[in-house]
């Protein structure tokens, strides 16, 4: 039987496939259409309904017609499925499920290939693309309901769980402040879960996110930013009360961006602090902490994922009587764990270290530690000021951003001082000119600095990784010579509930290392282009940040994609 013609105005999605392939006539479809919109419900849903078609004959068209995989829900165990990768409210509206999670890819199951606007919902929340596959209604309408139950239940739980062993430091007091506004006791409940859930995935930062028709709460995960719940919209003022009063920000103001911090308690010995910015939006505050973990500093220089010879450069500066140390990168990555690392392998009873940052962000016994407080008059060169009278014999300074601050660290370094700090460049050499720019004279650079890391942090490769062939075009494109294309392996990102289908745990740093040498001394002293400090550099065995990220994929610590993301050739 031939296919019945379509007008261009006739129907479309589902009910034109079905008339296109004359399982159904234009007088059902019409009459279909007619009765579903009456009942307000789903075309596809009665269709079902009304016998017209049985559900397992639809799948089956709908997988045939379209092209897309059909499954059996049935056989399918729930509990193998990947969580929060769509929130439960997108699952419910637009009856999808996510079936599994793989590199950059998710499959989503559906009744109705058609649904292009649910596929397109799941893609943008997700970032991934998407791979339908067709499943028969009822099942998937009853596996809908199954995780709507679970995810309420773990919500429940969330709420109502026994958190005795985990506490949010509150010193506040309560004189100026409604109880009834702060201490909502589900509300208390969910901030710790959801704090203590931060906690034990690895994220860096929590971003709490009120839009106008709904609340969303994102964990940024190796780098990456996901999707944790969607909480009910009138939560948001008590939960951005709730933050503000622990980190002894003022609740009545929200017209105004405020930072502040906050401490919780997650057993007798051990606590995190957390940094807090709030931020006015269109519809509400939105808040981003960031979790501050000193841990991370106790962990060793083995632990940052320096290479043998690197380590030794940075080790070899770092034990110097005096000088200058820079760590340069964009913000998240790891400058200040690095910084911190080094302190941490110098802090001995006979040293005296000082450090001022712009907030303290790890707290470090035995280092004496200041706050920025440039409202106070409290600002980097004041404070650099006040450590040279404190007998310091190494000094560390959050971030060089002026002029003054740079001249008084340079001098700190050329008096008999150990000068560590921070800087906003993209590689090693282009510190060097940065300076330049700034206005710190060549000779002082030259005899004030000693050694400058460039780093980045690279999503490490889960244990699921899978072995793949070389694809020659792209890994020489990427930086690989010939001779670098063989006696070993790459891999690839696969995904497994360890990862929660990502492919990535963790995070591994990558790093260009360059002590200033006699001849990178006389390019500055020439006032040379950071392009010749490159090419110096490149001539005594410096690698660029490409090249020591390509070494990270040949020893199977990351795939050459993350690589080729996170550094320039």
């Amino acid at each position: 039987m031939r296919p019945t013609p379509v007008s261009p105005s006739g129907p479309s999605g589902l009910p034109r496939a079905l008339l296109q392939a004359a399982k159904l006539s234009q007088q059902q479809i019409d009459t279909l259409q007619r009765d579903a919109s009456n009942e307000r419900i789903p075309f596809i849903d009665h269709l079902i309904r009304s016998g017209e078609m049985d559900a397992k004959a639809l799948a089956m068209f709908c997988a045939t017609h379209f092209g897309c995989p059909l499954l059996d829900l049935d056989a399918l165990d729930i509990q193998a499925l990947p969580k929060n990768i769509i929130d439960d409210r997108l699952m419910q509206s637009q009856r999808v499920v996510v079936l599994a999670n793989r590199a950059n890819k998710i499959s989503v199951a559906l009744a109705d290939p058609t649904q292009t606007q649910a596929l397109d919902q799941v893609k943008f929340r997700t970032g991934f693309s998407v791979e339908p596959v067709v499943v028969l209604l009822p099942q998937l309408t009853d596996l809908i309901t199954k995780l709507s139950q679970s995810a309420a239940q773990n919500l429940s739980e969330l709420i109502g769980d026994d958190l005795d062993n985990v506490a949010l430091v509150d010193d506040r007091n309560h004189s100026d402040t409604s109880a009834s506004e702060i201490d909502d006791a589900p509300v208390v409940r969910f901030l710790q879960k959801i704090l203590t859930d931060a906690i034990n995935l690895g994220a860096s930062d929590l971003h709490f996110e009120p839009f106008e028709k709904f609340y969303r709460i994102r964990f940024r995960i190796d780098g990456v930013l996901r999707e944790i719940a969607q909480p009910p919209l009138a939560i948001k003022e008590k939960l951005a009360s709730r933050i503000k009063v622990i980190s002894r920000l003022d609740i009545s103001e929200k017209r105004v961006p405020q930072d502040g911090r906050m401490k919780l308690s997650l057993s007798g010995t051990r606590s995190i602090d957390f940094r807090v910015s709030t931020l006015p939006t269109l519809f509400g505050e939105k808040i981003v902490m960031r979790i501050l973990d000193g841990s991370q500093a106790q962990l060793g220089i083995d632990a940052l994922g320096y290479d043998p010879d690197q380590k030794a450069l940075l080790l070899d500066a770092i034990h110097r009587p005096y000088g200058m140390a820079l760590v340069t990168g964009p913000t998240g990555s790891g400058k200040t764990v690095s910084l911190y690392t080094c302190l941490n392998i110098l802090n001995k009873p006979g040293i005296n270290i000082a450090t001022a940052e712009d907030p303290a962000e790890i707290n470090l016994p035995g280092i004496n530690q200041v706050n920025i407080n440039e409202r106070a008059g409290l600002t980097f060169p004041v404070a650099l000021r006040a450590f040279l009278r404190q007998d310091p014999d190494i000094v560390m300074v959050g971030e060089i951003r002026d002029l003054e601050t740079a001249d008084i660290a340079i001098k700190a370094a050329q008096t008999g001082h150990m000068v560590f700090s921070t800087l906003h460049t993209n590689d090693a050499p282009s510190t060097l000119t940065r300076l330049l720019n700034m206005g710190v004279a060549p000779f002082n650079i030259a005899s004030a600095v000693s050694l400058i890391t460039a780093q980045r942090l690279a999503r490490r490769l889960c244990s699921c990784k899978q072995p793949e062939p070389i694809a020659v075009d792209a890994f020489l494109a990427a930086g690989f010579a010939e001779t670098d294309l063989s006696g070993w392996t790459p891999y690839r990102a696969v995904g497994c509930e360890r990862c929660n289908g990502n492919g990535y745990k963790g995070r591994v740093g990558v790093y260009q290392v360059m002590p200033i040498s006699e001849a990178i001394e006389a390019i500055i002293l020439a006032q040379g282009t950071a392009l010749e400090i490159e090419a110096q550099a490149k001539r005594e065995g410096v690698r660029s940040l490409r090249e020591a990220g390509l070494m990270k994929v040949k020893q199977g610590l990351t795939s050459l994609d993350e690589i080729l993301g996170c550094t320039n050739a």
